[in-house]
């Protein structure tokens, strides 16, 4: 009796490369939810729309092809369907399905706006032009850029003549920043949560109703090949700390390395009583303007306490830098503010641990 060979061919070629992209796919979407923050496994925060839109096609694919009754088929269906779900879960407050986080204000007096407009300018970007007409149509309140140098410094000089109040922090690395402000500065400062690498900004504003609320500026350091995000996770949870233990209604915002849906993000929320704008609005991506929209991610962000309602979440116009600048104007109304819910102790215990990992990285990188 002569035995029948196996069918091997194009099809089967097909067929097995359908598996191994199914297979990674799954794994890229288990992965995060291990309780690590080694850079490999952290990367994979950032591309879940992407991985949502390739799980859906992967579903598809997998009822269209023939065979949908066998067992191995049945399992890789229902893994994509669980890795799907589970991308959706993430990314569902982020749609407009979602209720909104930060309430809508329509009548608010203009002595209770606080306008603020954040954008990393990227090292490196000679043209201030783009980015001060930007400033110039937002009219914003307040001004918060990174990555500035003293040649940027020089460059942005023109905002002055309206921005009267500065907090100025240029470097020659990545790690500069600036403070604009048409309202009074209350005890401006630059600040190192974590390490005194990585500067960020705390100051106190008196808006033109007179009451003072706090902003908060930060760039914390990205991930990168061969890092993990101790530094970044810990530096975002300390000043969000900050904000709590203030007790004064406060905007925190920046580039901060860090995508609205990944659970440092959440995390920081929570402990700092932040509202997110964008959640049940949209993502706003911003970073990086070199890629299609559908493929950039919202890592730059104007988050606010309770205390704090929007009248606008808007991005600028490119102005030349691979982040798009961000606009939130808010309403201060405290009287109308919910109170923030409490962080659970188990939040708590999370944060302390985040916080001694962040810092034992930071002490290892600065004896290299």
């Amino acid at each position: 009796m002569t035995s029948v060979p196996r069918r091997s061919g194009p099809g089967r070629i097909w067929r097995l490369a359908a598996w191994g992209v199914a297979l990674v796919l799954i794994a890229a979407t288990a992965l995060p939810l291990a309780p690590t923050d080694d850079w490999w496994v952290r990367a994979f925060d950032f591309p879940r729309p992407q991985l949502a839109v390739l799980l859906a096609l992967g579903v598809v694919a997998a009822l269209a092809l023939p065979g949908r009754g066998r067992p191995l088929r049945l399992i890789l269906l229902a893994g994509l369907l669980a890795a799907l779900g589970q991308q959706l879960a993430w990314l569902w407050p982020y749609t407009p399905l979602h209720t909104v986080q930060t309430r809508r204000e329509e009548n608010c007096a203009a002595a209770e706006r606080l306008s603020v407009v954040i954008a990393n300018l990227r090292a490196g970007n000679n043209g201030a032009g783009p980015f001060l007409e930007a400033v110039r149509a937002a009219a914003p309140d307040l001004v918060f850029v990174v990555e500035v140098d003293p040649g940027w410094v020089r460059a942005l000089r023109p905002l002055e003549e309206t921005y009267p109040h500065r907090l100025l922090h240029p470097r020659d690395d990545f790690w500069g920043f600036a403070l604009y402000a048409r309202l009074d500065l209350i005890a401006p400062e630059a600040r190192h949560l974590l390490s005194e690498y990585v500067p960020s900004a705390r100051a106190g504003i008196r808006l033109r109703s007179g009451a003072e609320v706090g902003f908060h500026g930060l760039h914390p350091k990205p991930p990168l090949p061969g890092e993990g995000t101790g530094q970044r996770d810990a530096e975002l949870l300390l000043a969000a700390e900050a904000v709590r233990q203030e007790g004064r209604p406060a905007v925190l915002g920046g580039d901060l390395n860090s995508v609205a849906w990944s659970d440092a993000s959440v995390l920081a929320r929570r402990i700092g009583g932040l509202l997110d704008p964008r959640i049940g609005r949209g993502p706003y991506v911003t970073f990086p303007t070199w890629l299609p929209q559908p493929l950039r991610f919202p890592i730059d962000h104007i988050l606010a306490t309770p205390e704090f309602r929007l009248l606008t979440l808007d991005r600028l116009p490119d102005v030349g830098s691979d982040h798009l600048p961000l606009l939130a104007v808010l309403c201060h109304a405290p009287d109308a503010a919910m109170p923030a819910t409490p962080p659970s102790e188990v939040d708590r215990q999370r944060v302390r641990e985040a916080i001694r990992d962040g810092r034992e990285d930071a002490a290892r990188a600065t004896r290299r």
